[in-house]
């Protein structure tokens, strides 16, 4: 085996002959991140008052913020670097939806923020 061999990072699952690469993994990985900040957005905006988990209102809507603006940015750099286009399989249509949620999800967990500092 060589250096190079037991360096390199290959993601991949198989799971009945489909193969999901790393050019599939990174977007539905940040897709899934951005909905997450949407849920989390969306239920901090939801609650008038209360804890959502182990958070207050404020924590939730601080961390569906952040996990919004890292799915709307791996899903922005990796629609810049993939090659081809829809149906392709680079990952392209995830990057896409990744984008789309990151953006939704700063939005709504933003209002959350914003609501949060009002003081009744």
């Amino acid at each position: 085996m060589s250096v190079d061999h037991l360096l390199a990072v290959h993601l991949s699952l198989a799971v009945g002959g489909y193969e999901i690469g790393a050019g599939r993994t990174v977007p539905t990985v940040a897709a899934v991140l951005a909905l997450t900040g949407v849920v989390l957005g969306g239920l901090a905006l939801a609650r008038p008052t209360g804890r959502i988990g182990p958070v207050g209102r404020r924590g939730a809507a601080v961390v569906g913020l952040v996990l919004g603006l890292v799915g709307a940015v791996v899903g922005g750099l990796h629609a810049a670097n993939s090659a081809g286009g829809l149906g392709t399989g680079n990952g392209l249509a995830g990057a896409v939806a990744a984008v789309v949620l990151g953006l939704i999800g700063t939005v709504v967990a933003g209002l959350a923020l914003a609501r949060s500092r009002r003081t009744v």
